[in-house]
């Protein structure tokens, strides 16, 4: 009887490392010119062709750190990424629960239009409240509307997870006189871990990476990194060195945070993928 694994031939096993060397090269190489233009001269980085052996110098994060304020800027990223993932989850975790349980799909169909919409159609209604409740500028502004980013991912990530624990788990709760809350908090939320690290990756990174709403309701002392990072960039004359060093300190939180956890991300990606 013939082998009819996948990839099991030597021409499958070819295709499957022709695929992955293609989405490492696509992946990886703009991730490694970004690191090693950072620590590039500013005659290296502009050189045409380009230097691939040079003498590495740390000047442009010396720039970066003493002659700006983008450690703090890369703080207040962390505050707004962090409180718009907890916030997001905290609303997520029981709309998935109420969707999930009564079949109702328009209040996450609601989330979902809302993230699809431009973000520069919430900006000026927005801008106004703040504005008139005097919380323009600040980091409860900038985390509540973040929350437009992290609450859909979150929601549709978790829902294939609530889908997936067994009904008569939630029925054997209540005929124990449970609560939703406590059947959600000691029942079910255990079982969807996976899917609760999955989501609060996502909506970290994506939290993290929008540029849109803390450029225009961000102040001075609450300006995030990839905001900052577009100082670097004049009419005319942009500082390639600094401002691929910021763009590397940018990129560095959600790596490290994927890497630390990624058995659990692939795993939780694999449930969501098998029971959802």
């Amino acid at each position: 009887m013939s082998d009819a694994r996948p990839g099991s031939s030597l021409v499958g096993r070819v295709l499957i490392h022709a695929q992955a060397a293609i989405l490492l090269v696509v992946i990886a190489a703009p991730l490694a010119w970004m690191a090693m233009a950072s620590f590039k001269t500013r005659s290296d980085v502009t050189k045409y062709p380009p230097v691939l052996f040079f003498d590495p110098t740390l000047e442009n994060y010396r720039q970066l750190f003493e002659r700006t304020d983008f450690l703090e800027n890369t703080l207040n990223s962390f505050i707004v990424a962090s409180g718009s993932t907890l916030l997001g989850l905290a609303l997520a975790i029981p709309a998935a629960f109420a969707v999930s349980w009564h079949r109702w799909i328009w209040p996450a169909t609601i989330t979902l239009l809302a993230r699809m919409a431009p973000g520069t159609l919430f900006l000026l209604p927005w801008f106004i409240m703040f504005s008139s409740l005097k919380l323009a500028g600040t980091h409860t502004a900038l985390i509540v509307t973040h929350a437009v980013i992290t609450l859909p991912i979150a929601l549709w990530t978790l829902l294939p997870f609530f889908d997936s624990v067994p009904r008569e788990l939630i029925e054997a709760g209540q005929i124990d006189g449970c609560r939703p809350m406590s059947i959600l908090l000691r029942v079910v939320l255990p079982v969807v871990v996976p899917g609760v690290v999955v989501a609060t990756i996502l909506s970290f990174v994506f939290s993290w990476n929008y540029f849109l709403f803390a450029l225009v309701l961000s102040g001075f002392d609450t300006k995030t990194a990839i905001v900052a990072s577009f100082n670097f960039i004049g009419e005319g004359v942009t500082n390639w060195g600094t401002l691929m060093a910021a763009a590397t300190v940018i990129a560095l939180p959600p790596l490290i945070l994927t890497f630390a956890i990624q058995r659990r991300l692939v795993a939780g990606l694999s449930f969501g993928a098998v029971k959802g």
